[in-house]
């Protein structure tokens, strides 16, 4: 079976804990603190390992979970980095937040690497917290919570030229002539049922990838047959090679099929139509070709290059292949996502609105106050609730975040019951 997206679970390591500790030795009287950091929790990083060709891997293990960093010491000692988690995913392959849907990255070279999920920060040790006024702090801070998403991966095949074209037109016959590549072939519709690729070498010494893709039928952009799990493979292609079956043995008039599958083309995505076509009229070997092919000329309004060919006795294909080579070398690759510039402005108004946004306050049925947001939320998980100074840090904490004026605002109370993830506290005005 051919997998070519699947959604997975990604969870960075945590940040390991601050230590509170002091220096207790023999000829040192008021030591001072000596807590270490917690280490940095461990990044999920996804790699392109070129020897695979799928995401079949990823249908059984959907769950990837970063070891977080180790805990600060004594004497000052900080806690080790925990080591990246590296997982190996096929060139092609393109990562997108489930919630967002952002292209977090665009994995398509050897070696390429990108950050999925950022390790947590470790928590400080109470040495860091030392002042003039705070000369022994009895606190420290928990290690930074390590990121998570839910990520879908979709893989797009690399080949500098697709085959495209109704089921049975000859696309598999064709590449199993033009290269090494052995694809199934078969009288019967949708015998393609996974895209192939294979390396073409031309006469001059020239080479590239051609991609069979699997027959694609009226409303494909839709979902109808093979076509919309398969379509996306033809945005990465330089040149769209339309293999059409000039015998009509299947009673379909060639042109009309022409102009279905560039509709379909166009409706899944509009720049594809921007690929350069080159038209390859197969089965020329056949009794009715020479005069479909007649026709097919005369209806044919686009400037598109048409060439004469059969997969089975290997007639034209010298002249194709060199085309081909010619057009993948004329033309830029595509970028996959149409990106605009920003300018200054919008960054410095997005920048602002983050700032924004570090927490909301809600009410719930019993009438508590539900605080949240990725701010307050990062401070609760990095507040040990074991000691009374770090709770008098976090209640400070809140307040320099505005948290007590957004209450009294919406009408808290002495005694009101305010809650914040699993924690419950009651408002002192």
């Amino acid at each position: 079976m051919f997998v070519d997206q699947v959604k997975i679970y990604v969870k960075a390591g945590d940040g390991g804990n601050g230590m509170v500790a002091y220096r207790r030795e023999k000829y040192v009287p008021k030591g001072g603190p000596a807590g270490g950091d917690g280490g940095n929790g461990a990044n999920v990083v996804f790699e392109v390992e070129e020897g695979l060709r799928t995401l079949m891997d990823f249908r059984y293990q959907r769950h990837f979970k970063a070891s977080r960093g180790e805990h600060g010491m004594s004497k000052g000692m900080h806690g080790k980095n925990a080591s990246d988690m590296v997982v190996k995913v096929p060139p092609g392959t393109v990562v997108l937040d489930e919630d967002t849907k952002e292209v977090i990255a665009d994995l398509v070279e050897h070696g390429q690497r990108a950050v999925i999920a950022k390790g947590g920060r470790g928590g400080r040790g109470n040495s860091r917290f030392a002042t003039a006024s705070n000369p022994a702090p009895e606190f420290a801070e928990n290690g930074e919570p390590g990121q998570e998403r839910n990520v879908v991966m979709e893989l797009k095949l690399l080949a500098d030229a697709g085959l495209v074209g109704f089921p049975s037109v000859g696309k598999s016959t064709l590449l199993s002539v033009i290269s090494a590549a052995k694809p199934k072939i078969a009288d019967y519709h949708f015998t393609t049922i996974v895209p192939n690729l294979g390396m073409v070498e031309t006469e001059d010494g020239r080479d590239f990838v051609v991609a069979d893709l699997p027959g694609l039928i009226e409303g494909a952009h839709q979902g109808v047959g093979l076509g919309h799990q398969f379509l996306r493979h033809i945005e990465r292609t330089r040149v769209i090679v339309h293999v059409i079956d000039m015998s009509g043995l299947e009673g379909r008039d060639p042109y009309e099929d022409y102009l279905t599958i560039n509709k379909e083309l166009e409706e899944y995505n509009l720049r594809l139509t921007e690929r350069p076509q080159i038209i390859a009229a197969n089965k020329m070997d056949m009794p009715d070709s020479e005069e479909n092919l007649k026709k097919f000329k005369e209806k044919l309004q686009d400037d598109v290059p048409v060439f004469s060919i059969s997969a089975v006795t290997r007639e034209g294909l010298r002249d194709l292949l060199f085309a081909v080579a010619d057009k993948i070398e004329a033309t830029p690759e595509f970028p996959l996502q149409h990106q605009e510039e920003e300018t200054g402005i919008h960054r410095v108004l997005y920048k602002h609105e983050a700032a924004q946004a570090g927490f909301s306050i809600t009410r719930d049925p019993d009438g508590a106050f539900v605080l949240s947001g990725p701010k307050v939320e990062k401070a609760f998980k990095m507040t040990d609730f074991q000691r009374d100074e770090s709770v008098k840090r976090f209640a400070r904490q809140l307040r320099s975040f505005g948290v007590d004026d957004a209450l009294r605002e919406r009408g808290a109370k002495n005694g009101d019951v305010v809650r914040l993830l699993d924690f419950e506290f009651e408002f002192v005005d």
